[in-house]
Protein backbone atom coordinates (compact mmCIF):
# COMPACT_ATOMS: atom_id res chain seq x y z
CA UNK A 1 0.00 0.00 0.00
CA UNK A 2 1.32 3.46 -0.84
CA UNK A 3 2.04 5.11 2.49
CA UNK A 4 0.23 8.30 1.52
CA UNK A 5 -2.88 6.20 1.02
CA UNK A 6 -2.08 4.69 4.39
CA UNK A 7 -1.84 8.21 5.84
CA UNK A 8 -5.03 9.46 4.23
CA UNK A 9 -6.92 6.38 5.30
CA UNK A 10 -5.71 7.00 8.81
CA UNK A 11 -7.27 10.43 8.95
CA UNK A 12 -10.64 8.89 9.71
CA UNK A 13 -10.58 9.01 13.50
CA UNK A 14 -7.88 8.60 16.08
CA UNK A 15 -10.54 7.46 18.51
CA UNK A 16 -10.39 10.28 21.08
CA UNK A 17 -7.75 12.16 19.10
CA UNK A 18 -7.50 13.67 15.64
CA UNK A 19 -4.27 14.72 13.91
CA UNK A 20 -5.55 18.30 13.82
CA UNK A 21 -5.97 18.24 17.60
CA UNK A 22 -2.29 17.51 18.00
CA UNK A 23 -1.26 20.25 15.63
CA UNK A 24 -3.04 22.73 17.90
CA UNK A 25 -0.14 22.19 20.33
CA UNK A 26 -2.11 21.96 23.54
CA UNK A 27 0.02 22.02 26.70
CA UNK A 28 1.24 18.58 27.64
CA UNK A 29 -0.95 18.61 30.76
CA UNK A 30 -4.07 18.69 28.58
CA UNK A 31 -3.14 15.64 26.54
CA UNK A 32 -4.84 12.61 28.09
CA UNK A 33 -6.21 9.35 26.77
CA UNK A 34 -8.24 6.53 28.22
CA UNK A 35 -9.82 5.11 25.09
CA UNK A 36 -9.16 1.49 24.17
CA UNK A 37 -8.79 0.43 20.54
CA UNK A 38 -10.27 -2.89 19.52
CA UNK A 39 -10.12 -2.79 15.72
CA UNK A 40 -7.13 -3.08 13.42
CA UNK A 41 -8.30 0.04 11.59
CA UNK A 42 -8.20 2.02 14.84
CA UNK A 43 -4.65 1.10 15.76
CA UNK A 44 -3.48 1.65 12.19
CA UNK A 45 -5.13 5.08 12.30
CA UNK A 46 -3.31 5.84 15.54
CA UNK A 47 -0.01 4.84 13.95
CA UNK A 48 -0.82 6.99 10.92
CA UNK A 49 -1.32 9.95 13.24
CA UNK A 50 2.07 9.24 14.80
CA UNK A 51 3.78 9.39 11.41
CA UNK A 52 1.98 12.60 10.52
CA UNK A 53 3.92 14.34 13.28
CA UNK A 54 6.70 14.68 10.72
CA UNK A 55 4.47 17.22 8.97
CA UNK A 56 4.50 19.54 11.99
CA UNK A 57 6.55 22.75 12.18
CA UNK A 58 9.19 21.03 14.30
CA UNK A 59 10.22 18.80 11.38
CA UNK A 60 9.31 20.92 8.38
CA UNK A 61 10.94 24.18 9.36
CA UNK A 62 12.14 24.62 12.93
CA UNK A 63 14.69 21.82 12.58
CA UNK A 64 16.42 23.75 9.77
CA UNK A 65 16.27 26.93 11.86
CA UNK A 66 17.85 25.31 14.91
CA UNK A 67 20.47 23.34 12.98
CA UNK A 68 21.42 25.44 9.93
CA UNK A 69 20.38 29.01 10.75
CA UNK A 70 21.68 28.78 14.33
CA UNK A 71 25.02 27.57 12.95
CA UNK A 72 27.36 28.94 10.28
CA UNK A 73 25.37 27.51 7.36
CA UNK A 74 22.49 29.96 6.87
CA UNK A 75 21.12 33.37 7.80
CA UNK A 76 17.59 33.91 9.06
CA UNK A 77 16.50 35.94 6.05
CA UNK A 78 12.97 37.33 5.99
CA UNK A 79 11.72 39.51 8.81
CA UNK A 80 10.71 37.11 11.61
CA UNK A 81 12.08 38.25 15.02
CA UNK A 82 12.11 34.67 16.33
CA UNK A 83 14.36 33.61 13.45
CA UNK A 84 16.72 36.51 14.06
CA UNK A 85 17.06 35.45 17.69
CA UNK A 86 18.10 32.04 16.40
CA UNK A 87 20.50 33.49 13.81
CA UNK A 88 22.22 35.83 16.31
CA UNK A 89 22.37 33.21 19.09
CA UNK A 90 20.25 35.34 21.38
CA UNK A 91 17.40 32.88 21.88
CA UNK A 92 14.91 33.62 24.63
CA UNK A 93 12.81 31.15 26.61
CA UNK A 94 9.74 32.90 25.17
CA UNK A 95 10.82 32.36 21.54
CA UNK A 96 7.74 30.92 19.88
CA UNK A 97 9.77 28.39 17.84
CA UNK A 98 11.44 27.08 21.00
CA UNK A 99 8.02 26.48 22.52
CA UNK A 100 6.53 25.17 19.29
CA UNK A 101 9.15 22.48 18.76
CA UNK A 102 8.86 21.33 22.37
CA UNK A 103 5.10 21.00 21.99
CA UNK A 104 5.20 19.41 18.55
CA UNK A 105 7.71 16.78 19.59
CA UNK A 106 6.05 15.89 22.88
CA UNK A 107 2.72 15.57 21.08
CA UNK A 108 4.45 13.19 18.66
CA UNK A 109 5.79 11.17 21.59
CA UNK A 110 2.31 10.99 23.07
CA UNK A 111 0.96 9.54 19.83
CA UNK A 112 3.70 6.89 19.78
CA UNK A 113 2.95 6.05 23.41
CA UNK A 114 -0.75 5.66 22.63
CA UNK A 115 0.06 3.11 19.94
CA UNK A 116 2.37 1.17 22.26
CA UNK A 117 -0.22 1.05 25.02
CA UNK A 118 -3.32 0.36 22.94
CA UNK A 119 -2.07 -2.25 20.51
CA UNK A 120 -2.62 -4.94 23.16
CA UNK A 121 -6.29 -3.94 23.36
CA UNK A 122 -6.92 -4.90 19.75
CA UNK A 123 -8.97 -8.08 19.54
CA UNK A 124 -9.59 -7.86 15.81
CA UNK A 125 -8.56 -11.17 14.17
CA UNK A 126 -7.28 -9.12 11.21
CA UNK A 127 -4.35 -8.04 13.37
CA UNK A 128 -1.78 -10.79 12.86
CA UNK A 129 1.05 -11.37 15.30
CA UNK A 130 3.49 -10.30 12.58
CA UNK A 131 1.71 -6.99 12.02
CA UNK A 132 1.39 -6.41 15.75
CA UNK A 133 5.15 -6.71 16.17
CA UNK A 134 5.70 -4.34 13.25
CA UNK A 135 3.36 -1.76 14.79
CA UNK A 136 5.21 -1.97 18.10
CA UNK A 137 8.55 -1.63 16.34
CA UNK A 138 7.37 1.37 14.33
CA UNK A 139 6.05 3.14 17.42
CA UNK A 140 9.26 2.44 19.37
CA UNK A 141 11.29 3.86 16.50
CA UNK A 142 9.13 6.97 16.31
CA UNK A 143 9.39 7.59 20.05
CA UNK A 144 13.16 7.20 19.88
CA UNK A 145 13.43 9.54 16.89
CA UNK A 146 11.51 12.25 18.72
CA UNK A 147 13.50 11.89 21.93
CA UNK A 148 16.71 12.01 19.89
CA UNK A 149 15.68 15.42 18.60
CA UNK A 150 14.45 16.63 21.99
CA UNK A 151 17.63 15.73 23.86
CA UNK A 152 19.85 17.30 21.20
CA UNK A 153 17.84 20.52 21.31
CA UNK A 154 17.19 20.88 25.03
CA UNK A 155 19.48 18.44 26.84
CA UNK A 156 17.92 16.24 29.51
CA UNK A 157 14.13 16.34 29.27
CA UNK A 158 11.21 14.64 31.02
CA UNK A 159 11.03 11.01 29.94
CA UNK A 160 7.38 10.19 29.33
CA UNK A 161 6.95 6.55 28.38
CA UNK A 162 3.23 6.12 28.70
CA UNK A 163 0.22 8.05 27.50
CA UNK A 164 -0.97 10.65 29.99
CA UNK A 165 -4.23 9.56 31.58
CA UNK A 166 -4.73 12.34 34.11
CA UNK A 167 -4.26 16.09 34.37
CA UNK A 168 -3.32 15.84 38.02
CA UNK A 169 -0.08 17.63 38.83
CA UNK A 170 1.57 14.43 39.96
CA UNK A 171 0.95 12.87 36.55
CA UNK A 172 2.05 15.74 34.34
CA UNK A 173 4.64 17.71 36.31
CA UNK A 174 7.51 15.39 35.54
CA UNK A 175 11.12 16.47 36.25
CA UNK A 176 13.91 16.31 33.70
CA UNK A 177 15.92 13.14 33.23
CA UNK A 178 19.60 13.54 32.44
CA UNK A 179 20.81 13.53 28.84
CA UNK A 180 22.51 10.21 29.56
CA UNK A 181 19.20 8.70 30.72
CA UNK A 182 17.37 9.99 27.66
CA UNK A 183 19.96 8.55 25.29
CA UNK A 184 19.84 5.24 27.17
CA UNK A 185 16.07 5.10 26.58
CA UNK A 186 16.52 6.00 22.91
CA UNK A 187 18.98 3.16 22.45
CA UNK A 188 16.76 0.75 24.41
CA UNK A 189 13.77 1.56 22.18
CA UNK A 190 15.82 1.26 19.00
CA UNK A 191 17.44 -1.99 20.07
CA UNK A 192 14.01 -3.53 20.59
CA UNK A 193 12.68 -2.02 17.37
CA UNK A 194 15.62 -3.36 15.34
CA UNK A 195 14.77 -6.90 16.46
CA UNK A 196 11.13 -6.83 15.39
CA UNK A 197 11.05 -4.50 12.38
CA UNK A 198 11.53 -5.93 8.89
CA UNK A 199 14.18 -4.76 6.43
CA UNK A 200 11.31 -3.86 4.12
CA UNK A 201 7.57 -4.35 3.74
CA UNK A 202 7.67 -5.79 0.26
CA UNK A 203 8.70 -4.38 -3.10
CA UNK A 204 7.00 -0.98 -2.94
CA UNK A 205 9.60 1.72 -2.21
CA UNK A 206 6.81 4.19 -1.41
CA UNK A 207 6.03 2.04 1.62
CA UNK A 208 9.57 0.99 2.53
CA UNK A 209 10.86 4.58 2.66
CA UNK A 210 7.77 5.89 4.43
CA UNK A 211 7.76 3.52 7.40
CA UNK A 212 10.28 2.61 10.04
CA UNK A 213 12.39 -0.41 9.14
CA UNK A 214 15.18 -2.31 10.85
CA UNK A 215 17.63 -0.30 8.75
CA UNK A 216 16.15 2.95 10.04
CA UNK A 217 16.41 1.71 13.63
CA UNK A 218 20.07 0.73 13.19
CA UNK A 219 20.89 4.01 11.44
CA UNK A 220 19.33 6.13 14.19
CA UNK A 221 20.99 3.99 16.85
CA UNK A 222 24.36 4.66 15.21
CA UNK A 223 23.67 8.39 15.39
CA UNK A 224 22.58 8.11 19.02
CA UNK A 225 25.74 6.24 20.06
CA UNK A 226 27.81 8.99 18.42
CA UNK A 227 25.81 11.96 19.74
CA UNK A 228 25.39 10.95 23.37
CA UNK A 229 27.53 12.65 26.02
CA UNK A 230 30.03 9.77 26.08
CA UNK A 231 30.19 8.48 22.48
CA UNK A 232 30.68 4.76 21.84
CA UNK A 233 32.23 4.60 18.39
CA UNK A 234 32.64 0.83 18.39
CA UNK A 235 28.87 0.61 18.86
CA UNK A 236 28.42 3.12 16.05
CA UNK A 237 30.33 0.82 13.73
CA UNK A 238 28.35 -2.23 14.83
CA UNK A 239 25.09 -0.44 14.07
CA UNK A 240 26.30 0.78 10.68
CA UNK A 241 27.40 -2.75 9.82
CA UNK A 242 23.78 -3.81 10.35
CA UNK A 243 22.56 -0.98 8.13
CA UNK A 244 24.91 -2.06 5.36
CA UNK A 245 23.93 -5.73 5.68
CA UNK A 246 20.24 -4.89 5.36
CA UNK A 247 18.24 -6.51 2.59
CA UNK A 248 17.07 -2.96 1.83
CA UNK A 249 20.41 -2.58 0.04
CA UNK A 250 21.05 1.10 0.75
CA UNK A 251 23.52 2.73 -1.63
CA UNK A 252 24.81 6.13 -2.69
CA UNK A 253 23.13 7.55 -5.78
CA UNK A 254 23.79 10.50 -8.08
CA UNK A 255 23.85 13.48 -5.70
CA UNK A 256 21.75 15.68 -7.97
CA UNK A 257 19.02 13.06 -7.99
CA UNK A 258 18.66 13.32 -4.23
CA UNK A 259 17.10 16.76 -4.47
CA UNK A 260 15.68 17.14 -7.97
CA UNK A 261 12.14 16.18 -7.02
CA UNK A 262 12.10 13.32 -9.52
CA UNK A 263 13.75 10.48 -7.59
CA UNK A 264 11.71 10.05 -4.44
CA UNK A 265 12.10 6.91 -2.31
CA UNK A 266 15.48 6.22 -3.87
CA UNK A 267 18.14 3.69 -2.84
CA UNK A 268 19.96 6.20 -0.63
CA UNK A 269 16.85 7.14 1.30
CA UNK A 270 16.35 5.29 4.56
CA UNK A 271 13.29 7.25 5.70
CA UNK A 272 11.61 10.29 4.16
CA UNK A 273 8.45 12.33 4.64
CA UNK A 274 5.92 11.42 1.97
CA UNK A 275 4.60 14.77 0.76
CA UNK A 276 2.27 14.87 -2.26
CA UNK A 277 2.27 18.07 -4.31
CA UNK A 278 -1.02 19.89 -4.46
CA UNK A 279 -3.09 17.63 -2.24
CA UNK A 280 -0.98 17.14 0.87
CA UNK A 281 2.15 19.11 0.16
CA UNK A 282 5.15 20.63 1.91
CA UNK A 283 4.74 24.35 2.65
CA UNK A 284 8.43 24.90 3.48
CA UNK A 285 9.76 25.47 -0.06
CA UNK A 286 7.56 28.52 -0.59
CA UNK A 287 9.34 30.21 2.32
CA UNK A 288 12.85 29.97 0.93
CA UNK A 289 12.84 29.58 -2.85
CA UNK A 290 13.55 32.68 -5.01
CA UNK A 291 10.83 34.67 -6.81
CA UNK A 292 11.45 32.96 -10.14
CA UNK A 293 10.40 29.66 -8.60
CA UNK A 294 8.05 30.66 -5.78
CA UNK A 295 6.09 33.11 -7.92
CA UNK A 296 6.07 35.82 -5.25
CA UNK A 297 8.34 38.77 -4.56
CA UNK A 298 8.75 38.99 -0.78
CA UNK A 299 12.05 38.41 0.95
CA UNK A 300 12.77 34.75 1.71
CA UNK A 301 14.02 32.87 4.76
CA UNK A 302 16.96 30.49 5.39
CA UNK A 303 19.50 32.24 3.17
CA UNK A 304 22.77 30.34 2.63
CA UNK A 305 25.64 32.14 4.34
CA UNK A 306 28.63 33.59 2.55
CA UNK A 307 30.73 31.33 4.74
CA UNK A 308 28.92 28.27 3.38
CA UNK A 309 29.33 29.51 -0.19
CA UNK A 310 33.05 29.99 0.44
CA UNK A 311 33.30 26.48 1.90
CA UNK A 312 31.91 25.00 -1.32
CA UNK A 313 34.19 27.19 -3.43
CA UNK A 314 37.30 26.36 -1.39
CA UNK A 315 36.73 22.67 -2.13
CA UNK A 316 35.83 23.24 -5.78
CA UNK A 317 32.56 21.48 -4.98
CA UNK A 318 30.35 22.62 -7.83
CA UNK A 319 27.93 19.68 -7.86
CA UNK A 320 26.85 19.92 -4.23
CA UNK A 321 26.95 23.72 -4.30
CA UNK A 322 24.62 23.85 -7.30
CA UNK A 323 22.28 21.32 -5.67
CA UNK A 324 22.22 23.36 -2.45
CA UNK A 325 22.37 27.04 -3.44
CA UNK A 326 20.80 29.11 -6.19
CA UNK A 327 21.76 32.73 -6.85
CA UNK A 328 19.17 35.12 -8.19
CA UNK A 329 18.94 38.88 -8.66
CA UNK A 330 16.45 40.53 -6.33
CA UNK A 331 15.37 44.09 -5.69
CA UNK A 332 15.38 44.04 -1.90
CA UNK A 333 18.30 45.05 0.31
CA UNK A 334 20.03 42.10 1.94
CA UNK A 335 22.26 42.84 4.92
CA UNK A 336 24.83 40.23 3.86
CA UNK A 337 24.67 40.24 0.07
CA UNK A 338 23.91 43.96 -0.21
CA UNK A 339 22.68 45.95 -3.15
CA UNK A 340 24.62 47.91 -5.75
CA UNK A 341 23.99 51.63 -5.55
CA UNK A 342 25.56 53.44 -8.53
CA UNK A 343 26.39 57.12 -8.32
CA UNK A 344 23.27 58.11 -10.24
CA UNK A 345 21.17 56.68 -7.40
CA UNK A 346 19.44 54.04 -9.51
CA UNK A 347 19.67 50.84 -7.47
CA UNK A 348 20.60 47.71 -9.40
CA UNK A 349 19.35 44.20 -8.69
CA UNK A 350 21.59 42.28 -6.36
CA UNK A 351 22.54 38.60 -6.53
CA UNK A 352 21.41 36.80 -3.38
CA UNK A 353 21.87 33.15 -2.40
CA UNK A 354 18.77 31.02 -1.84
CA UNK A 355 18.37 27.59 -0.28
CA UNK A 356 17.85 25.13 -3.10
CA UNK A 357 17.65 21.58 -1.80
CA UNK A 358 13.93 22.01 -2.21
CA UNK A 359 13.35 22.79 -5.88
CA UNK A 360 9.58 23.29 -6.28
CA UNK A 361 7.24 25.58 -4.35
CA UNK A 362 3.92 24.58 -5.95
CA UNK A 363 1.99 27.31 -4.16
CA UNK A 364 2.57 26.22 -0.54
CA UNK A 365 1.91 22.56 -1.37
CA UNK A 366 5.15 21.11 -2.71
CA UNK A 367 5.97 17.47 -3.24
CA UNK A 368 9.59 18.09 -2.24
CA UNK A 369 10.59 15.52 0.35
CA UNK A 370 12.72 15.70 3.46
CA UNK A 371 15.09 12.91 4.36
CA UNK A 372 14.70 11.89 7.97
CA UNK A 373 17.58 9.47 7.47
CA UNK A 374 19.77 8.89 4.41
CA UNK A 375 22.72 6.66 3.72
CA UNK A 376 25.13 9.48 2.75
CA UNK A 377 24.94 10.75 6.34
CA UNK A 378 25.64 7.23 7.62
CA UNK A 379 28.68 6.79 5.35
CA UNK A 380 30.25 9.94 6.79
CA UNK A 381 29.31 8.85 10.30
CA UNK A 382 31.11 5.59 9.58
CA UNK A 383 34.18 7.57 8.51
CA UNK A 384 33.99 9.51 11.77
CA UNK A 385 33.72 6.34 13.85
CA UNK A 386 36.59 4.67 11.99
CA UNK A 387 38.77 7.71 12.54
CA UNK A 388 37.92 7.83 16.24
CA UNK A 389 38.82 4.14 16.57
CA UNK A 390 42.19 4.76 14.84
CA UNK A 391 41.29 3.15 11.52
CA UNK A 392 42.54 6.10 9.52
CA UNK A 393 42.90 4.43 6.13
CA UNK A 394 39.40 2.97 6.29
CA UNK A 395 38.02 6.36 7.32
CA UNK A 396 39.69 7.98 4.32
CA UNK A 397 38.14 5.40 1.99
CA UNK A 398 34.64 6.23 3.23
CA UNK A 399 35.16 9.97 2.78
CA UNK A 400 36.49 9.37 -0.72
CA UNK A 401 33.32 7.46 -1.61
CA UNK A 402 31.32 10.59 -0.78
CA UNK A 403 33.73 12.88 -2.62
CA UNK A 404 34.09 10.79 -5.75
CA UNK A 405 30.36 10.68 -6.40
CA UNK A 406 30.40 14.49 -6.75
CA UNK A 407 33.49 14.43 -8.98
CA UNK A 408 35.92 15.56 -6.29
CA UNK A 409 39.39 14.04 -6.06
CA UNK A 410 40.44 11.74 -3.24
CA UNK A 411 41.60 13.46 -0.08
CA UNK A 412 45.04 15.01 -0.32
CA UNK A 413 47.90 13.93 1.92
CA UNK A 414 47.39 17.12 3.88
CA UNK A 415 43.67 16.48 4.42
CA UNK A 416 44.33 12.99 5.82
CA UNK A 417 47.65 13.56 7.57
CA UNK A 418 46.51 12.64 11.09
CA UNK A 419 43.54 11.65 13.21
CA UNK A 420 43.12 15.25 14.34
CA UNK A 421 43.28 16.59 10.80
CA UNK A 422 40.82 13.95 9.63
CA UNK A 423 38.31 15.10 12.25
CA UNK A 424 38.21 18.52 10.64
CA UNK A 425 38.19 16.99 7.15
CA UNK A 426 35.17 14.81 7.97
CA UNK A 427 33.36 17.68 9.68
CA UNK A 428 33.85 19.85 6.60
CA UNK A 429 32.69 17.04 4.32
CA UNK A 430 29.55 16.65 6.41
CA UNK A 431 28.90 20.37 6.07
CA UNK A 432 29.07 20.27 2.29
CA UNK A 433 27.10 17.03 2.06
CA UNK A 434 24.30 17.85 4.50
CA UNK A 435 23.73 21.62 4.39
CA UNK A 436 20.03 22.51 4.81
CA UNK A 437 19.29 18.99 6.09
CA UNK A 438 19.17 19.92 9.80
CA UNK A 439 22.48 18.34 10.84
CA UNK A 440 25.06 21.11 11.28
CA UNK A 441 24.53 22.25 14.89
CA UNK A 442 24.51 18.68 16.18
CA UNK A 443 27.74 18.03 14.27
CA UNK A 444 29.47 21.06 15.77
CA UNK A 445 28.34 20.04 19.25
CA UNK A 446 29.42 16.42 18.81
CA UNK A 447 32.85 17.50 17.59
CA UNK A 448 33.20 19.89 20.53
CA UNK A 449 33.79 22.93 18.31
CA UNK A 450 30.48 24.80 18.37
CA UNK A 451 31.75 27.66 20.58
CA UNK A 452 34.94 28.31 18.63
CA UNK A 453 33.24 27.88 15.25
CA UNK A 454 30.61 30.50 15.97
CA UNK A 455 33.02 32.93 17.65
CA UNK A 456 35.48 32.62 14.76
CA UNK A 457 32.76 33.14 12.17
CA UNK A 458 33.16 36.44 10.33
CA UNK A 459 29.93 37.72 8.82
CA UNK A 460 29.70 41.40 7.88
CA UNK A 461 26.43 43.29 8.18
CA UNK A 462 26.66 45.58 5.15
CA UNK A 463 24.24 48.08 6.64
CA UNK A 464 26.93 49.22 9.05
CA UNK A 465 30.02 47.38 7.76
CA UNK A 466 30.35 45.71 11.16
CA UNK A 467 31.07 42.08 11.90
CA UNK A 468 28.31 40.20 13.74
CA UNK A 469 29.25 39.43 17.34
CA UNK A 470 27.72 36.03 18.02
CA UNK A 471 29.03 35.99 21.59
CA UNK A 472 28.77 32.21 21.66
CA UNK A 473 29.24 30.51 25.01
CA UNK A 474 28.84 26.93 26.18
CA UNK A 475 25.62 27.99 27.92
CA UNK A 476 24.09 28.61 24.49
CA UNK A 477 24.75 25.09 23.24
CA UNK A 478 21.24 24.02 24.23
CA UNK A 479 17.99 25.83 23.59
CA UNK A 480 16.24 27.37 26.57
CA UNK A 481 13.51 25.29 28.16
CA UNK A 482 10.32 27.05 27.00
CA UNK A 483 9.13 29.58 29.56
CA UNK A 484 5.56 28.34 29.10
CA UNK A 485 6.66 24.87 30.24
CA UNK A 486 8.67 26.25 33.18
CA UNK A 487 5.60 28.19 34.29
CA UNK A 488 3.36 25.14 33.91
CA UNK A 489 5.63 22.54 35.48
CA UNK A 490 7.37 23.60 38.72
CA UNK A 491 9.49 20.44 38.60
CA UNK A 492 11.27 21.59 35.44
CA UNK A 493 14.62 23.30 35.79
CA UNK A 494 15.86 25.84 33.21
CA UNK A 495 18.93 25.53 31.03
CA UNK A 496 21.80 27.95 31.71
CA UNK A 497 20.75 30.03 28.71
CA UNK A 498 17.34 30.66 30.34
Amino acid sequence: MNFKTYIIGGLIVLSAWSCDDFLELKPLSEETTATAYTKLSQIEAALTGAYESFQSDAYVWNNVQFQDVRSDNHYAGGDNPSFYEIDYLDISATNDKVNQSWGNIYNAILKANIVLERVDDVTDPLLTEKRKKEIIGEALFLRAYHYYNLVNLYGGVPLILEATKSTDAGSVNIPRSSAEEVFAQIILDLDEASKILPDNYGNNAAVNKARATAGAAWALMAKAYAQKPSPEYNKVLECIDEVEKSAANYKLIDYTHLFDGAHYNNDESILEVQWIAGSDGNWGPQLLLPPSISGDSWRKFVTPSKDLVEAFDAEGDEIRKNATILFENVAWIDEYYGIDEPSDGNAMPNSVAFGYKWKHADGWSSGNRQYLLRYGDIVLLKAEALNETNELALAVAEVNRIRNRVSLDDLTDEQKSSKEVMRQTILNERRLELAQEAQRWDDLVRYGVVVETMNNLVEIDLRNAQAIDYNMTSDKTLLPIPQQELDRNPNLTPNPSN
